[in-house]
This record gives structure tokens, sequence and C-alpha cells, in this order.
């Protein structure tokens, strides 16, 4: 059973959530004001499964991410100003301004990328997972995707392989509900997405998503049965994605009062701020002094990026090819 967590896992976890939720909102606004652009999908309402899973991870650990990747960056290390200026396309972002919001990375983190193919970053995870075993480094691989990612060929082979292998791996399934502009339960024909670790004798769990309690003791127990050598699970955890699809979605497919309803009685931070403060874990003071700071720090990474240079046109072909180290240097 994990052990629930001390102060300072709480500090960190909602200073995670906090950032995660003012740097999509930064976001918006800079898209909105037409001070940036590119297609940009937010984690807004989804921050409570990031920062609860990635809790339990540490330096040896690697996270997959998917198209809305930018709160798995965050709650995995990843710089928060490199990640701005990345979104800028700026040469001090992560990837040098070259990747942008589907494809931020940072492997220095353990942070795979985030991935504009649909459970492309699941057999990723896999490979990272059995890295982990062959070299015998105690780390765990964690693959983040969405319920449509679960109709993927690659989910299905992915599990496949890691069952068979007893792969260090947790497969987390972020079920909000829609793939893009789709019901879940118009394509996928079971209640429980958790239900198809069935088909290859894997452990399975469910957690309500805007918990973050609830995901920090059932992202503990798949996380330490995989680093404990007793292989790996699906996770699914039921959340809901509070804003559109991608920033700009007029979200003529949805209700507005279904939407309304998950944001007035199920938002995560506030969930969890209810919580700590009622049982004393957490003041309201602390929270608040968080919350200042990460206003601070999203604020200096956005003056920071508009203010740095673009890429130079002599590194369009780095990191496209293989090279040798002394050609790499030149």
């Amino acid at each position: 059973m994990t052990r629930p967590p001390t102060t300072e896992v709480l500090q960190v976890a909602y200073r995670t959530m906090r950032t995660i939720r003012s740097f999509e909102e930064a976001l918006v606004a800079l898209v909105t004001q037409g001070r940036l652009g590119g297609f940009l999908h937010t984690y807004v309402g989804q921050e409570a499964i990031a920062a609860a899973v990635c809790a339990h991870l540490g330096e040896h650990d690697h996270v997959a991410s998917t198209h809305r990747g930018h709160g798995h960056c965050i709650a995995k290390g990843v710089d928060v100003r490199g990640m701005m200026a990345e979104l800028f396309g700026r040469r001090t972002g992560t990837c040098g301004g070259r990747g942008g919001s589907m494809h931020i990375a940072d492997l220095g983190k353990g942070m795979l990328g985030a991935n504009g193919i649909v459970g492309a970053g699941i057999p990723l995870a896999t490979g990272a997972a059995l890295t982990a075993k062959l070299k015998r480094t105690g780390g765990v691989a964690v693959a983040f995707f969405g319920d449509g990612a679960s109709n993927q060929g690659a989910f299905h082979e992915s599990l496949n392989m890691a069952a068979n292998w007893s792969l260090p791996a947790v497969y987390v399934c972020e079920n909000n509900g829609w793939g893009e502009f789709t019901p879940t339960a118009f394509v996928v024909p079971v209640k429980d997405i958790a239900e198809r670790a069935r088909a290859y004798a894997m452990h399975a769990l469910i957690a309500d998503g805007m918990d973050f309690f609830d995901v920090y003791a059932q992202a503990g127990e798949a996380i330490a049965r995989a680093r404990g050598g007793a292989g790996p699970s699906l996770l699914e955890c039921k959340t809901y994605r509070f804003l559109g699809h991608y920033v700009g979605d007029p979200l003529v497919y949805r209700a507005k009062h279904e939407a309304d309803d998950w944001i007035r009685h199920r938002d995560p931070l506030r969930l969890f701020e209810a919580r700590v403060t009622r049982e004393g874990l957490l003041t309201e003071s602390n929270l608040r002094a968080i919350d200042v700071d990460v206003a601070a720090l999203v604020a200096d990474a956005v003056a920071r990026a508009q203010d740095a240079p673009f890429p130079d046109a002599g590194e369009l072909l780095h990191g496209v090819f293989a090279t040798s180290d002394a050609e790499g240097a030149r």
C-alpha cells in the first residue's frame, strides 16, 4: 500500500499543478492576443494526474507523452523557461526551438517527448522499460496516453510485449471522455479501458483523475510493483479536459453545461486545496505563496522567450542526421 504523501510531497505537488495551470492559461492568452502561433493542446483540468504520477518518479525513470504534453513535461521537471522558449521557437528552447509544442522533449530529465501521433509514445516508454530491465537501472518507464490511443495497435502490441517480458512499465490512460471531438463511449466498447489489461494478464487499476490523492495512491502501487520486478500495470485515470481539443476549438460538439459542471465541482486544484486545508496538511498562506511564485515564474518565462534569439539557419540540420562527435562539433 502506498504511504500517504508527506507535507513536502504535497507542497511540490501543488506547485506542479499550479505551474501547469498557469503555464497553460498563459499560452491561451498569448494565442488569443496573437502573440504566439502554433497548434497547442492544453492540459487544463488534468493536472492532478501528471503531478501525482511523477511524484513517484526519479532521475532514472522515463516518461513518454502525447500531443497534450506540457503537463507531463512540467511534472517531470523540465525547465519552464526552456519550455516557453521552445513554444516561441527560440534557440533557448529545450529542443533549440525546433520541436515546438507537440514534440517538446528533454532527455536529460527523462522526458522522451510529446508526440503528435496518437499512441506513438506508448512503444517509446516500452522500449525505455526494456532498457531499464536489461541494464538493471532500477528505473521505471511511464507512458501517458489518451482514451483514443487505447484503440491503436501500438497500445496492444506494447502491452503484450511488456506483460510477456514483465517490463517495469506503467501505462497511464488519461480518459477525459473525448477523443478529439468524439465521445469515448462511441468508439470504445468497454466501460473501463482498464479492462483491456485482462487480455495481457496485466495488473489494472482505476483512479479518479481529478483527485490527486487517489491517483497518487494508485500510481504509487503500480510504480512500486514495476520497480520491484512484479511487471507492468495499466492505470486508467477518469478525468476531463476543461478546454477544447486545441486552443481556438469552437467546442460545438459538447454542451457548455457539461464542462461548466466539471469546472465548478471537480477542479483538481480546488479539490486538493479543500482537502489539505481541511485536514491541516497545508495552510492557505502556503498555497497563496506558491501561487505568487508560480505567477512570477511564468511571467518571466514569457518575457525571456520573447526576447530570446531565433535558431541560426546553420543549425537547421543539427540533430537530423547521425554524425560523429567530430562532425557534430563543427
